[in-house]
């Protein structure tokens, strides 16, 4: 029972600080982080600001939190592509719809980065650096893998990791809701074209062998 307790607590928590940094990102977003108070954050939830300081010590860890959002989900997508059974083809097609769909579902908070990531503490600054060069360093290990396996082909696999990266991280920038496209149908688009940028030819199977 305690751990029941426990949990729905701790869901609740969670909750509370979805809703903070959510108000948080649309009004980084639509005036700016300096010109953005913990009292505007609270007047737009319609709490007291010590209801937000139950939850984030700072305006400044708002910040590093809603910067490290779209970073941590396209990492998620990464490492549950590379943690199945499948060929580096099949890794890279998933890893792509899941990356493409974490940074547009994340378009605001990445928006929110790159005007921002000036007024990240130094701390915080790196670890998000960090996890950028975790993902890309697991991207480009996949693609040598696949480039190993003749399912490949490149001249440089860490280029073409960040080639990859940069034209996903900056779908944020043209995708817009209202457009022409779903999140799913972008997805699959830019799938076809990471494939073609990587030259993937699936292995033949050993039963046509």
């Amino acid at each position: 029972m305690p751990q029941t307790k426990i949990g729905i607590r701790d869901e609740i928590a969670a909750l509370k600080r979805t809703r903070i940094l959510a108000a948080a990102a649309d009004l980084f977003y639509e005036n700016g982080y300096e010109n953005t108070t913990l009292d505007a954050v609270a007047e737009r939830l319609g709490v007291s600001k010590p209801f937000i300081y139950a939850h984030f010590s700072s305006k400044a860890e708002l910040l590093a939190d809603i910067c490290s959002r779209g970073i941590a989900s396209s990492l998620e997508a990464l490492d549950q592509a590379l943690s199945t059974d499948a060929s580096p083809g099949q890794k890279l097609e998933m890893l792509s719809r899941g990356f493409v769909t974490a940074v547009l579902e994340a378009q605001i908070y990445i928006a929110i980065f790159s005007r921002e990531e000036k007024n990240l503490l130094p701390e915080d600054f790196d670890r998000i650096n960090d996890m950028r060069r975790d993902f890309d360093r697991k991207l480009t290990n996949l693609l040598r893998q696949g480039l190993d396996l003749g399912e490949f082909t490149m001249s440089d696999p860490h280029i073409t990791a960040l080639g990859i990266g940069g034209m996903v991280s900056w779908a944020y920038v043209w995708y817009r809701k209202e457009g022409r496209l779903s999140v799913p149908e972008v997805a699959d688009e830019l799938t076809r074209i990471i494939l073609a940028i990587v030259q993937y030819r699936p292995r033949p199977s050993k039963r046509s062998r």
